[in-house]
């Protein structure tokens, strides 16, 4: 498991100092249930919008 998850989005609720993700866990699926071959094709379902 990575040691570090690091995070640009600023705006996400996880997104901590450092661009360190804090969310206790991580989400990531494929676009339309398809095997992924790039990053572009993943989006990140953990993403939670933050105040």
């Amino acid at each position: 498991m990575a040691k570090d998850v690091l995070c640009e989005v600023n705006n996400c609720s996880y997104w901590g100092s450092g661009n360190k993700c804090n969310a206790d866990a991580i989400y990531v699926v494929s676009h339309k249930g398809k095997q992924a071959s790039n990053s572009e094709e993943t989006d990140c379902k953990t993403f939670k919008p933050g105040v």
